[in-house]
């Protein structure tokens, strides 16, 4: 029997491991303790609220090993690897990404640069994802990244999609913006390449042709580990736009396909993602996509999305000309999204994520069959 940790939270992560639940019948542990550490980056190791944190992850990892002497255990994102190593049963981890793997070996700033604090649980929960008895990529991308960076043999990998809520996600006619408008959902991490975004729309709107053209940042700047917003708005002045852009803040989930449908367009030009909701959710709302073409996107869009280097702020901007200049192409675009989009769900995310919990349990019977 598997036994499924839900976190419960907010984030893009909580959400795969509340939907899991809601499609899966099997017994569930209800915690936030993911929540409670993720609030906890760049702090201090001897600051109130880490020795408190300590405590407390001490007390879910004992309630784990008590709860479930005969089970097997799912931990639904890779940032619970740390309480995996302490795990006297076999368990299951989800791995969504590595980005803050690739923060911590250095290869760049997707996020933030960890301190101390962060280093040390971070080691312990690509320790705790290697150590797995299974591991659940949620795309072919981060399985190839599983396997390239923490040396995972392909064999402990299962691919299994995320999905998309279609009875919240499709066409709308509620407005809640009245002028035309990009639209971009996410935080103001520099891996999501705001920045970059902003710098397409200035050479867009610097040609005249799209005077009333607005672009529309739906979510929060990101987390208390730095100041994302200030980068932003810095861009922002430098390039004249302080009329031009409009932030939403974090919105309800149920506003979202009224963002999504009223969008000119949808664009997400990041520089990496391990899946990403935001393209697939527009897409399923019959709002046009733009997203980079790196990591998971191509894989998640497919021919669906027009793809663009995110490096290249003319590329972006002759996509978004493109969508907003050719009714025959932004109609294509519509439909191929809606039928990709399609391909999507959370009932299917459950069969597959099931089909991995059945080959587990078949492999530990096998290995310690019953007298």
């Amino acid at each position: 029997m598997v036994t499924l940790v839900v976190t419960l939270g907010t984030g893009s992560m909580d959400l795969y491991a509340q939907k899991l639940a809601e499609n899966l019948d099997v017994p569930k542990l209800y915690s936030n303790i993911y929540q409670k550490s993720a609030e906890l980056f760049n702090a201090s190791f001897l600051c109130p609220a880490a020795l408190k944190a300590a405590w407390e992850d001490w007390r879910f990892i004992r309630m784990l090993n008590q709860r479930n002497d005969n089970d097997i255990v799912h931990l639904p994102n890779h940032h619970l690897g740390r309480y995996g190593l302490f795990l006297k049963v076999p368990y299951i981890i989800t791995a969504h990404d590595l980005i803050r793997y690739f923060d911590l070996r250095g290869y760049g700033t997707f996020i933030h640069h960890p301190n101390l604090r962060d280093r040390f649980y971070l080691s312990l929960d690509y320790r705790g994802v290697n150590k797995a008895t299974r591991i659940i990529a949620v795309s072919q991308s981060t399985k190839n990244d599983l396997i390239r960076h923490l040396k995972i043999p392909e064999e402990r990998i299962s691919v299994v999609y995320e999905g998309v809520d279609h009875q919240l996600f499709r066409p709308v006619k509620r407005r809640l913006v009245d002028y035309p408008y990009l639209l971009f959902v996410g935080s103001e991490h520099p891996r999501k390449n705001f920045v970059g975004v902003l710098q397409a729309f200035s050479v867009l709107k610097s040609e005249g042709k799209f005077k009333d053209l607005k672009l529309v940042k739906v979510g929060k700047a990101g987390g208390s580990e730095g100041d994302f917003r200030r980068r932003t708005l810095q861009c922002i002045s430098e390039l004249g736009l302080e009329k031009e852009v409009h932030f939403t803040g974090y919105v309800p989930t149920e506003d979202l396909p009224a963002y999504y449908s009223g969008a000119e367009c949808f664009i997400l030009a990041s520089l990496y993602e391990g899946f990403g909701f935001p393209p697939l959710e527009a897409m399923a709302c019959g709002c046009p996509v733009i997203v980079s073409d790196i990591a998971s996107l191509p894989e998640i869009a497919g021919d669906a999305g027009i793809r663009v280097n995110h490096r290249d702020t003319a590329s972006i901007a002759k996509a978004i000309y493109e969508v907003l200049s050719d009714e025959h192409a932004r109609k294509e675009l519509i439909s191929k999204g809606l039928e990709r989009a399609s391909q999507f769900s959370w009932e299917k995310t459950a069969r597959e994520t099931l089909k991995v919990y059945e080959s587990i349990a078949r492999e530990e019977l096998e290995a310690c069959p019953p007298k």
